[in-house]
């Protein structure tokens, strides 16, 4: 018995967003879910104080925009019931209140994301994306004409109001960092026609990342800030004294802000906050008293909580997960702790289907665990590889990794060095050695599983996408550890890639491999394109036609060279996919494919399973 590739597809992804509000019935909750079988869309969906719960967004209709390309907030419930949300056909911004959903932003190229509604204006405030042009703009909601509140810097974020209405705060930053390099908290007069006058960086800098903003009263804010070289919660105050650390520990508050408008903590209407917390090896949410009062862990069972929290009616709404729950809406009280799923429990599999995976470190490379079903001693085992590369993988239920952790192929999750969760030490091994530390960690754990006796040294695999499609194929070319790697949306080639991407990655090259043209020589090192002669194993690549991030021309330019040095290789293509699989018929294709080709390099049977023919395989 095993698990099938539509378990995986039906029930992958999970909330991105969560909204309390408080209704004189009680709270409701508000989140945006992923439909597979809706062709990928994300719908809002709307659970009231009864119990019941409504599609808030009509059929045909998907909350998702392209704000630096991966996306930002994309919608907010309005007073009433109503839904301000960002479109994904036409990018443009939606007010819906009962009937039709009718458009505030007009036609064009313009993009919006990271949507905030300022307490007392009848307005939504947001980032514009313009040709690489970003701003902060209000668009009222009743379909006037938007004003511009804010120009400074390359990037922007996390537009705030303050309570007095007399300020408004963002943060910023400018290439070629990255934010979780250094970011700037700025703050500034919010004029009587709703313009920003000259702004004060009140936090941050070149080498300090503020995550994330809220306003405290008119004299301070709270930040999620590193100055210590751990993401922690500080209170800014505006008169210029110190910043005060509210919680120092060597755990992180804040996350990589890969998409605008996360949130990793909440002001509740009594003044404490409600923070999401720790390492990917157990991500809290817990209650800080901002006065004194200490951390308090509210979890539960849980062993993780992604970054979105809201606060209403003294409940905290969060989205968390276990080992062997999904990622799951719950509304947890911040004074006893009570735990409520509200969101509909997804259909699992037999519970021992699933793997107990455990957190390891080897060799100073965090790790975890997912062996496979029926594990006698050393078997096949693959290295799964997060993109970013400044990102982590939680240890969380992952059906796509039961699904081959039921087959009998063991599952390694690296959090190489590089990623987010354990401080910027860790983060920042990866500086200037994108294409060698990661690589090197992976071969680490992969002989580590060898000399623990779990793995066979014959059949390791490595996969991962995006980024970590690029450690799969520089792990490929650069070391002789594995028989194999699956490739999702890859980058191949560093020097091209950075030439042909868009504007929010376009200098990402310059901290992870170094500044061009005056370290060319290393992105030729390390370019697996140029070295694809050395490949240890075949490769699999899979790549959807829409991409906007990673042009499918890198997997056709890296199989191509492979092709040409006589190297085993397949290349399936996807149209209507961007980056990353949303649709299920795609998702069931893509983990239909990827097993047969650990079929075929570990010499294994995997029954029902459509065959793969590699190139260049006699």
């Amino acid at each position: 018995m095993s698990i099938r590739p539509i378990d995986v597809a039906r029930t992958d992804g999970g909330p991105q967003w969560v909204e309390a509000v408080a209704t004189p019935a009680g709270v409701e909750v508000w989140w945006d879910e992923p439909r597979p079988h809706e062709g990928g869309r994300r719908c809002v969906v709307r659970r009231l104080p009864d119990g019941s719960r409504v599609d808030a967004l009509p059929a045909g209709w998907n909350a998702r925009n392209r704000l630096v390309e991966y996306g930002g907030r994309s919608w907010r419930p309005l007073p009433g019931g109503g839904l301000v949300f960002t479109n994904w056909a036409d990018q443009r911004l939606y007010r819906l209140d009962g009937a039709a959903p009718a458009p505030l932003t007009p036609e064009g190229e313009a993009r919006y994301g990271d949507l905030y509604l300022p307490p007392g204006r009848d307005e939504v405030w947001a980032v514009r994306e313009l040709r690489d042009v970003r701003d902060l703009v209000a668009v009222p909601l009743d379909g006037g004409p938007l004003r511009v509140i804010a120009k400074a810097q390359h990037f922007l974020m996390n537009p705030r109001i303050s309570p007095d209405g007399r300020h408004v705060a963002w943060i910023g930053w400018d290439h070629p960092n990255m934010p979780w390099d250094g970011t700037e908290l700025c703050v500034a007069p919010l004029g009587a026609d709703g313009t920003a006058g000259p702004y004060e960086v009140v936090a941050g800098g070149p080498r300090e990342s503020v995550a994330q903003a809220e306003w405290r009263d008119g004299a301070g804010l709270y930040a999620v800030t590193d100055p210590t070289g751990w993401w922690n919660v500080h209170l800014v105050p505006l008169d210029g004294s110190p910043a005060r650390n509210l919680a120092p520990m060597e755990l992180e508050f804040g996350a990589a802000a890969w998409k605008p408008g996360l949130t990793c903590f909440a002001v509740a209407g009594d003044g404490r906050l409600a923070v999401v917390y720790g390492t990917p090896d157990h991500r809290r949410l817990g209650v800080l008293d901002p006065d004194g009062g200490g951390l308090r862990e509210i979890g539960g069972a849980n062993t993780h909580w992604s970054s979105t929290v809201s606060v209403a009616g003294g409940r905290v709404a969060a989205v968390g997960a276990t080992p062997y729950t999904p990622l799951e809406v719950t509304l947890v009280g911040l004074d006893d702790g009570a735990h409520e799923v509200v969101s509909p429990r997804k259909p699992l599999p037999d519970r021992a289907l699933l793997p107990t995976p455990e957190a390891v470190t080897i060799e100073g490379v965090h790790a975890h665990l997912y062996p496979p079903a029926g594990e006698r001693g050393p078997g096949p085992y693959v290295i799964f590889v997060h993109g970013g590369p400044t990102g982590n993988l939680p240890l969380v239920l992952d059906l796509e990794i039961a699904y081959f952790t039921s087959r009998g192929i063991g599952v390694a999750v690296v959090n190489y060095g590089g990623s987010t969760g354990y401080g910027r030490a860790y983060r920042e091994r990866l500086r200037h050695q994108w294409g060698v530390v990661d690589v090197q960690d992976c071969a680490k754990v992969a002989r580590g599983l060898v000399e623990l006796g779990r793995a066979d040294a014959a059949k390791l695999a490595i996969r991962g996408g995006s980024a970590g499609g690029w450690t799969t194929v520089a792990a490929l070319v650069h070391s002789d550890v594995f028989a194999g790697g699956v490739a999702h949306y890859a980058i191949t080639d560093p020097e091209s890639w950075a030439a042909e991407t868009h504007d929010f990655e376009s200098r990402y090259l310059d901290g992870l491999v170094g500044p061009l043209p005056e370290t060319r020589e290393r992105y030729s090192e390390r370019s697996p394109l140029l070295h694809a002669s050395r490949a240890s194993g075949p490769c699999l690549m899979l790549h959807g036609l829409e991409d906007a991030i990673v042009d499918v021309s890198q997997a056709r330019r890296f199989t191509a060279e492979l092709d040409r040095h006589g190297k085993e290789w397949a290349l399936l293509t996807f149209p209507g996919e961007q980056h990353g699989w949303r649709r299920e018929e795609t998702i069931v294709a893509v983990l239909e494919a990827e097993l047969a080709f650990y079929e075929l390099i570990f010499d294994m049977e995997t029954p029902g399973v459509p065959p793969l023919t590699l190139k260049g395989r006699a």
